[in-house]
């Protein structure tokens, strides 16, 4: 395809810039991994930029021996799996219902999924609301709160919308009713979408704060994310364990820097294995009417 000199240049100050931008995202995330791999004398004279200095483990070693590390990851791993599938099922037994013209009460209930995604419950009544159906100091509150998010509704609502109606209506001739219908044809096309949705879901369950940190008081059920909180502020908790750091080749700033690098580890890993449906999942079901 023929491009003008215009949109030559064009298009290579783009990628310029995007490469720009990435190259300043990874800065400080390729300096907390440095810090998390060098030496406590080199982090305290201030040595460590992008690379290691002094390359040793020991933070990681002193970190991945820790069990309430461990017992806040596994939690908010369950909780991330086991919400992410309960809101996946949730959104797509709503959405596929909204998305039928036949479906009279349709139009009224978007009005409300529009309404609950532009204007947000306020703390104070949500916090009672939460509170009064029994949620709060339960680990339940990590899932339940988070089953639906309306624009993820609308975003599988508009997908669902672009199957064929000729297909739903053969399946229809030949027995086929709702629910199986969109277990056995719909779910399965639709890989694209729930991939993309899976991953909002995840990222938001996986880095919640907000709620277990109102929620949550019981220490045996706090979350990656608080039980990070906690190694960021106070020092005795992060360095449990250690009567003296004379002699030991870690500091603060190092443990620090390994539950920051541990805590965005899980996402990371299973970003690559949904990008490829992420781009098109979100496209079309954002697009589409």
């Amino acid at each position: 395809m023929y491009e003008s000199r215009g949109e030559k240049i064009f298009v290579s100050a783009i990628t310029a810039f995007l490469i720009l931008m990435s190259i300043m995202a990874l800065i400080p995330l390729l300096s907390v991994i440095s810090t998390s791999l060098s030496s406590k004398s080199a982090v305290d004279m201030n040595l460590v930029t992008i690379w290691p200095k002094q390359f040793t483990l020991d933070s990681w070693g002193q970190m991945i021996d820790r069990p309430d590390l461990w017992k806040s990851f596994f939690l908010t791993l369950v909780t991330t799996v086991i919400g992410t599938g309960l809101a996946l099922l949730m959104t797509a037994l709503l959405a596929y219902p909204l998305s039928k013209s036949e479906f009279r009460w349709g139009p009224v209930i978007m009005v409300g999924v529009v309404i609950a995604m532009i204007f947000k419950a306020p703390i104070i009544p949500y916090f009672l609301t939460v509170r009064g159906v029994g949620l709060y100091n339960n680990p339940l509150v990590l899932i339940v709160p988070h089953i639906l998010n309306p624009f993820n509704l609308i975003i599988m609502r508009s997908f669902f919308k672009q199957f064929s109606k000729e297909l739903e209506e053969a399946a229809f001739i030949e027995g086929c009713g709702y629910f199986r219908m969109l277990f056995q044809f719909v779910l399965p096309l639709s890989k694209a979408v729930l991939a993309t949705l899976a991953l909002f879901y995840g990222v938001v369950l996986w880095n919640q704060f907000q709620h277990p940190l109102f929620f949550l008081q019981d220490p045996n059920w706090f979350p990656l994310q608080i039980k990070i909180r906690q190694f960021i502020t106070d020092d005795n908790v992060i360095m449990v364990g250690a009567a003296s750091t004379a002699g030991l080749n870690y500091n603060e700033r190092t443990l620090r820097a390994v539950t920051v690098i541990f805590a965005i580890i899980p996402i990371v890993m299973v970003y690559p294995f949904l990008q490829k449906y992420f781009v098109k999942g979100a496209m079309i079901g954002s697009v589409k009417g």
